[in-house]
């Protein structure tokens, strides 16, 4: 399905919508989209991330917006290639879309550009899920053991240029992310 208006649009962090009710029941958002991403964890999963010898990890530099869509999409690409090179590798997205996107119904008519007054800071319908980066947050990790730097560093720009916002790339050692984030002024 074709979006109706640019990401752009949403790409700015806005404060998430929380509904409260007395009633527990009525404490979530009526008709909110399932997410796109349905795999986070893909590769060798029985390893746990601490015993792989070096990492690759994009980290975001600035508050913004990802939708699932761009996450699935990276997800897709990104593993298609470290299944047909790296062969042993845990491939973890980080990046939970928890955050519905909503859309207001009246500016969809022809050559809407402004939505009109007659329901002022009107709720609108729930469309599609983002996830909401902060500076200094991890969007994916890629854990492998060969010596293979410049690949898993191409991997890693190639997901950075489907992504808006702006984001470093590291690709090193598997140590700490603390020490990690605190190494590239971070934190």
């Amino acid at each position: 399905m074709a979006r109706v208006r640019p990401w752009r649009v949403h790409r700015p962090v806005e404060r998430p919508y929380t509904r409260f009710s007395y009633s527990e029941r009525k404490n979530f958002i009526p008709g909110a989209p399932p997410s796109k991403v349905r795999i986070l964890v893909m590769g060798k999963k029985c390893r746990k991330p601490k015993e792989w010898k070096y990492v690759g990890h994009l980290i975001a530099l600035e508050h913004v917006q990802i939708s699932d869509a761009s996450l699935e999409a990276i997800r897709i690409n990104i593993n298609k290639y470290l299944e047909r090179r790296v062969k042993d590798y845990l491939f973890l997205i980080r990046a939970y879309p928890h955050h519905v996107v909503r859309e207001h119904p009246i500016a969809y008519g022809a050559g809407a550009d402004r939505i009109s007054q007659g329901m002022r800071l009107a709720f609108g319908k729930p469309v599609r899920r983002a996830a909401q980066l902060y500076p200094g947050r991890i969007v994916l990790s890629i854990y492998f053991n060969k010596g293979i730097f410049e690949d898993i560093k191409d991997y890693l720009r190639i997901a950075k240029n489907k992504l808006p916002g702006s984001y470093q790339i590291y690709v090193g050692e598997n140590r700490d992310e603390k020490e990690i984030l605190k190494q590239l002024d971070l934190t």
